[in-house]
């Protein structure tokens, strides 16, 4: 059992690592201001949109019992306090678990 956890994790690591690599080989050609560039990073974004939607509206594990309109109002005000602070993340990151654990609890 132990043989194989480690085979996994070699072999993920060097998934990952390799991908890495070529990234970095190949970053040099590549054109930051290119449309193929601002259309992969419109991708990400989307990609990332609709996992963080899907965990609103359709959670998973622990989020799943909390009440959906608790859900929307961390989201709102995690919205609200990342315009506040000047795009900063850390501080809706904190506030929303603050939030949320608060409202489920009482």
């Amino acid at each position: 059992m132990s043989s194989n956890i480690i085979l996994v994790i070699l072999v993920t690591s060097l998934a990952t690592y390799l991908s890495r690599f070529l990234g970095v080989v190949s970053s040099e050609k590549i054109d930051e201001t290119s449309k193929i560039f601002k259309w992969f990073n419109c991708i990400a974004y989307a990609i990332l949109a609709a996992l963080i939607a899907r965990m609103i509206i359709f959670p998973a594990g622990v989020l799943s019992e909390s009440v959906i309109f608790f859900r929307f109002v961390v989201l709102i005000s995690a919205i609200i306090l990342y315009l506040i602070t000047k795009k900063n993340l850390v501080y809706p990151t904190v506030l929303s678990a603050i939030i949320l654990a608060l409202l489920n609890n009482y």
